[in-house]
């Protein structure tokens, strides 16, 4: 199936190239619910050390005990499909509205303030993707900020994983086919193991790993608003048979109490329009690429 997958540069948001980057990302947003950003105001330096330790933390604290998991479920024998589990060494980090960073004492502090450093900054890239999609929907400025408020603020979390190589792919997958519950994912995945996939008129299209960038997918409560306009698509992991692969996914989602519902504007916008059902949320991200 041929198809270009979307890619943003953000730095030509700011020149003459605006109307057509906006455009592109309107069209990511319809048509695939994914695109991927460069120059996105994170630096490499950043990025590179989150990978480093990130990937230094599962060598030294996780990757053994994964081992002995994994050989487990792989017991299953030939020509038998593993279903009730991912090929993934996974944890979670709370950024928002209350950290929770310290409950991990294997985390080191110069890890701690680099992962802490990486969400303010993806905290900030999440609310002014929020405003550009304000933007291309006619939405009044801070709109979708203000419905994922609740009365606490936003839920903010990362899931860090690695997809260690797997002796038998046929047999289970790297993260089983979802779509993601919450608002707005922003993900900083491996450039040198591919993996991750989405679905796309009935076929599954590589999301290409390219080196800092930062891949972006809408979730379930953001289609809500769009009141469909904008999609939350299936996306799966497939696991590697080479190669370790580095997958951290942040969510920017709705607070607890906020109460999701489609924009009325965008309602009354579509001449067919019936306004779905609201949908209360519990802030809380379940699955991630």
């Amino acid at each position: 199936m041929a198809c270009s997958f979307p890619v943003l540069d953000m730095e030509k948001l700011r020149g003459k190239e605006r109307e057509q980057t906006m455009d592109l990302l309107r069209d990511a947003c319809e048509k695939w619910g994914f695109f991927e950003l460069l120059n996105h105001g994170i630096s490499h330096e950043l990025m590179d050390e989150v990978e480093r330790r990130t990937k230094e933390h599962y060598q030294q604290c996780r990757e053994q005990k994964f081992k002995q998991l994994a050989c487990k479920a792989l017991k299953s024998g030939p020509g038998t499909g593993v279903t009730d589990m991912d090929w993934e060494s996974t944890f979670f980090l709370r950024h928002l509205p209350v950290s929770n960073m310290s409950d991990f004492p294997d985390m080191d502090e110069e890890y701690r303030k680099a992962m802490r450093e990486f969400a303010t900054g993806l905290e900030k890239l999440a609310e002014r993707l929020l405003d550009l999609l304000c933007e291309n929907l006619g939405l009044e400025e801070g709109y979708l900020k203000n419905a994922f408020y609740g009365s606490k603020g936003p839920n903010f979390g990362t899931k860090v994983s690695n997809y260690p190589p797997c002796p038998r792919p046929e047999l289970i997958h790297g993260l089983r086919a979802h779509t993601d519950a919450g608002g707005i994912i922003l993900l900083f995945q491996d450039d040198r193991v591919s993996g991750l996939q989405l679905l796309k008129d009935g076929h599954w299209i590589d999301v290409p790993p390219m080196h800092h960038s930062i891949v972006v997918n809408l979730g379930d409560q953001l289609e809500v608003i769009t009141n469909g306009k904008y999609k939350s698509v299936l996306h799966r992991v497939v696991a590697p048979s080479d190669g370790n692969r580095m997958s951290i996914a942040s969510f920017y989602n709705p607070g607890g109490d906020a109460v999701i519902h489609p924009a009325p504007s965008l309602v009354q916008k579509d001449a067919g329009g019936v306004p779905e059902t609201a949908v209360p949320v519990n802030g809380q991200p379940t699955t991630t690429p």
